[in-house]
């Protein structure tokens, strides 16, 4: 029987394979969606779009059936589409938003449904609580969703105006004429065929790895972190690249590689990113970030004189300062990312693209050696890290009564600042920080935190740990 209940998490809804991610539930999700976009459109269209997982393709057609038997006009990806290519397509056709099928970088296990606005990005809380209801009330019913059967959908190609768009954003020219040797790894998801291709059509020297489907993703699940990017740290050296470029299961995060094949931590790379976009692009505006991102943005901000804007996790926050045109870049520290004037959404292929080109522009200056300048200039340093932590559910439940005190003091260091934009943040006086927040995606308690050297983290992520635990 269908699930009464469905719940968005900060990206969209995400649940296990045949547990609770079932074509019934997905019908009950759709049809929701539909009465959403009928209540405030005449005659509403969706862009339809899937990545490269389990069944991708049978979800997908089952949407554009139900939309279609809802009277929304489906517009269905003619293949494996990253999300920020349906961003980017949603505002080229003016459509009322778009159902994704992917569950970006989670487990193979997992499938999730994104539903993106009229606007590109990502729907914003208000809408997806409405959807939720929708869902349940349409559950409750408990009658059949009418759904077209053999309908000739109406199928789209959204790649070429997206690639055409990145080139419009990113110094293709620079990247070749610096000579660049780059590794692209799409970890077999929906990102072949676009990063490595942009790149070879620019004249780049660009070698891609993992471009085969692979519904179980080596067994390791899509996601750029460093453990699931050993065989580019292999590719890497062997080709002697300056640099290795992944994205994951649906292209919407970046993972990045120095020369010598050593991760350089999204965090780092968001702080190098801001500070050459504002040197280059000579634009005078902020930077946004979540609550759970390095201060090293607010250390480059302070530097160029521009505004922070700090928001809950969760992309469609920052996505709304974007759409806003407030911002220079918006980024979280989970490698998404998005810049002024292109979509409010993450987009991991630009991300990758604009790495590149701040190499070539810095004389192929490995990665590492332009952090450390970047130390340098701003006079402190930033070791940020993140640790997942598979709990007891009672622990997890547990954890909104146990923040709810005052902290005057916690791992030794006094307590300046206490911040419960999402989670627990505690701000020390030594300009170190710690946030706890559950998963809006998996059942993990995430814990972060950052202070001016690895060591010193570490110990912060250990006390938390035995705090959480005791």
């Amino acid at each position: 029987m269908p699930s009464k209940r469905i719940r968005f998490g900060t990206s969209g809804w995400r649940a296990i394979l045949a547990d609770e991610f079932t074509f019934d539930n997905v019908r009950l999700a759709v049809a929701a969606i539909a009465g959403h976009v009928k209540a405030r459109s005449r005659n509403p269209a969706l862009i339809v779009g899937h990545d490269t997982r389990f069944l991708s393709e049978e979800f997908a057609q089952t949407a554009a059936g139900v939309l279609a038997a809802h009277h929304v006009r489906p517009l269905l990806c003619d293949g494996a589409a990253p999300t920020p290519t349906i961003a980017y397509e949603i505002l080229r056709r003016k459509t009322d938003g778009a159902i994704n099928f992917t569950a970006s970088h989670n487990p193979a296990d997992y499938h999730g449904l994104k539903f993106s606005g009229a606007d590109g990005a990502p729907a914003l809380p208000e809408v997806t609580r409405e959807i939720e209801e929708r869902f349940a009330q349409l559950a409750a019913a408990g009658r059949p969703v009418p759904e077209a059967s053999h309908a000739d959908f109406e199928r789209i190609a959204p790649r070429q105006p997206y690639l055409e768009r990145l080139s419009e954003l990113v110094d293709l020219d620079a990247i070749r004429r610096a000579g660049l040797r780059v590794v692209c790894d799409p970890l077999h998801g929906a990102g072949s065929g676009y990063l490595d291709r942009i790149l070879a059509e620019a004249g780049v020297a660009v070698t891609a790895i993992r471009t085969e489907r692979d519904v179980l993703f080596d067994g390791l699940g899509p996601d750029v972190g460093e453990r699931n990017l050993a065989p580019l740290r292999e590719a890497v050296r062997r080709q002697q690249a300056h640099v290795g470029l992944a994205t994951d299961g649906d292209a919407d995060r970046f993972g990045v590689l120095d020369a010598d094949g050593s991760f350089v931590q999204p965090n780092h790379i968001l702080g190098l990113l801001l500070d050459y976009l504002l040197e280059t692009r000579g634009w005078r505006l902020g930077v946004a970030r979540s609550v759970a991102t390095t201060h090293l943005l607010d250390a480059v901000a302070r530097h160029h004189g521009v505004e922070v804007h700090q928001t809950p996790v969760g992309f469609k926050y920052i996505g709304e300062l974007i759409r806003q045109g407030r911002v220079a870049l918006g980024g979280e520290e989970s490698a998404g990312m998005s810049i002024h004037g292109h979509v409010p959404e993450k987009d991991g292929i630009l991300a990758c693209l604009l790495v590149a080109e701040m190499m070539a522009r810095r004389g192929s200056m490995p990665l590492a050696e332009q952090l450390r300048a970047l130390f340098q200039k701003l006079g402190a340093e930033f070791w940020p890290q993140r640790e997942n932590l598979a709990v007891p559910e009672t622990v997890r439940a547990g954890l909104p009564e146990r923040i709810r005190g005052n902290f005057s003091e916690f791992a030794g260091k006094k307590v300046i600042q206490t911040d419960r934009t999402d989670g627990i943040k505690l701000v020390f006086a030594d300009g170190s920080w710690l946030l706890l927040r559950s998963s809006g995606t998996e059942p993990l308690v995430r814990i972060y935190a950052e202070s001016s050297s690895p060591p010193e983290t570490k110990r912060l992520i250990g006390t938390a740990k035995q705090w959480l635990l005791e």
